[in-house]
């Protein structure tokens, strides 16, 4: 059974926007993939590398040019990402200063990592694909 897809952006972001979109998902991989090649964490390099906080800065300047464009969406997308993992990091420092919290935490950070780089990832795909980032519902499958 096929499902018919509802479009509610329909004004198209100009050129640069989306040059500017692939941008800052590429600082934000550049952020999360410092993390995996130094032995700082995904999460940790995500949120305090120079290029993914430089990214969540310039998607609070040009949100509102996004607004009403599929743009929109990624624009969300990246910043739900930066401070949810913002969040867990915060969750693991509490979990660090217990010493038995402290094999939560490196779990916790591990996850969350995957989970970073997933978001960089399907988002990136949905932008190359000039789509919106929609939530994943197991009915759409």
């Amino acid at each position: 059974m096929a499902h018919a897809i509802v479009e509610t952006s329909t004004a198209a972001p100009r050129h640069g926007l989306v040059t500017l979109t692939h941008v800052m998902y590429g600082l934000h991989a550049f952020s999360a993939l410092m993390g995996v090649l130094t032995p700082a964490f995904v999460v940790t390099s995500f949120l305090a590398g120079w290029p993914s906080i430089i990214a969540v800065i310039i998607n609070y300047v040009k949100r509102d040019e996004a607004r009403g464009t599929y743009l929109d969406s990624h624009f969300s997308w990246q910043l739900r990402t930066f401070w949810y993992a913002l969040l867990w990091v915060v969750v693991m420092g509490l979990l660090i200063m217990t010493l038995i919290g402290i094999p939560i935490a490196m779990i916790v950070a591990t996850v969350v990592g995957i989970w970073v780089i997933y978001r960089i990832i399907r988002g990136w795909i949905a932008l190359l694909e000039a789509r919106p980032v929609r939530p994943y519902r197991s009915k759409d499958v």
